[in-house]
């Protein structure tokens, strides 16, 4: 039998929705017939930092956790977070990143400088990256904390996954007054 699992790893910073993004796409899975684990690290993510969530789908999964070099596709939730975590991506591996900067407390407080070239360097090292701010896309439909469900819609279009039935999840996981915005946040995320 032939090892058909798919892993997929989100990272971000405390507060930006990774975890919900990822209970979404495994509820999603889970749906379809898949076999889904899901194992998340919060590294006090209530102040800050970061969060990273391994979800693996197939046949049969034997664990939840992406080994180096294993992820089919990373997203990142803020860009120093694709460069924290870029080991973990299998080569010709997908990368999403959302083009925002969330600043440390050492950045904050002058003792460090958030680097200029994030970006470019990405790039140099992924021939297969989409990159968009995911924020700004958000705010623009209403609310920046849906970024989270733009940054799903374009990890499910790079995963090929668009034929599962991803709004009757939304509508179940999402507050039913924020369904409409994240309804339109995963569209727009679908079309990056």
């Amino acid at each position: 039998m032939t090892n058909d699992t798919k892993s997929i790893l989100l990272v971000g910073v405390g507060g930006q929705g990774t975890i919900l993004a990822s209970k979404i796409l495994s509820e999603g899975l889970a749906r379809k017939g898949y076999d889904v684990k899901m194992s998340e690290i919060h590294g006090m993510s209530q102040r800050g930092g970061s969060v990273t969530t391994h979800v693996r789908y197939g046949t049969k999964v034997a664990s939840p956790v992406v080994p180096e070099g294993g992820a089919d596709v990373l997203v990142a939730f803020e860009k120093i977070e694709a460069v924290r975590w870029l080991q973990y991506l299998k080569p010709g591996g997908s990368l999403v990143v959302n083009n925002f900067e969330i600043y440390s407390l050492p950045v904050l407080t002058g003792a460090a400088k958030y680097p200029g070239d994030v970006i470019e360097k990405l790039k140099a090292e992924v021939p297969n990256i989409k990159v968009f701010c995911a924020s700004e896309i958000a705010e623009e439909l209403g609310n920046v904390k849906a970024q989270n469900i733009v940054l799903l819609g374009a990890l499910v279009k790079a995963m090929g996954l668009e034929n599962l039935d991803w709004k009757s999840v939304l509508k179940e996981l999402v507050p039913a007054q924020l369904y409409e915005l994240n309804e339109k946040a995963f569209e727009v995320g679908l079309a990056q």
